[in-house]
């Protein structure tokens, strides 16, 4: 499967629609945009079942704004609706595999636990009463 663009209208559904999704926030003037690229491309072809999807910052500049892209590329990982991975910098091919396969491996279960302990402490303390 070839890289989808996302925009501000397409976004959530897309996430919401899918199990895996990669998301590239990047630019037409960023040299390490376009040295990525094809490396993200390979990888959308050999794995099909993931949604590689491209967010273009200069053209969907609010949906970058809401995820605070301050620097591209920005390479985000989304599972199951959780963002996993965000972190900015190109990676080589090999990294980037490995990043996908970690992806694939992540017990979500293990994750939605972690993530209900961690609102659940932080509504106790929100209840806490001040000291």
């Amino acid at each position: 499967m070839a890289t989808i663009n996302l925009t501000e209208n397409t976004f959530a559904e897309t996430i919401q629609g899918n199990s895996i999704v990669f998301v590239d926030f990047w630019a037409q003037w960023c040299g390490p945009c376009r040295n990525f690229a094809p490396v993200y491309e390979n990888a959308s072809e050999t794995n099909p079942d993931i949604v590689f999807a491209k967010v273009d910052t200069e053209a969907e500049q609010a949906l970058a704004g809401s995820f605070q892209i301050s620097s591209i590329p920005t390479l985000m990982a989304i599972r199951e609706g959780v963002v996993l991975y965000s972190q900015a910098g190109a990676l080589p091919q090999e990294a980037f595999n490995n990043l996908v396969q970690a992806v694939r491996d992540v017990n979500m279960d293990d994750v939605r636990a972690q993530i209900a302990q961690s609102e659940s402490e932080s509504e106790l303390a929100a209840e806490a009463p001040p000291e």
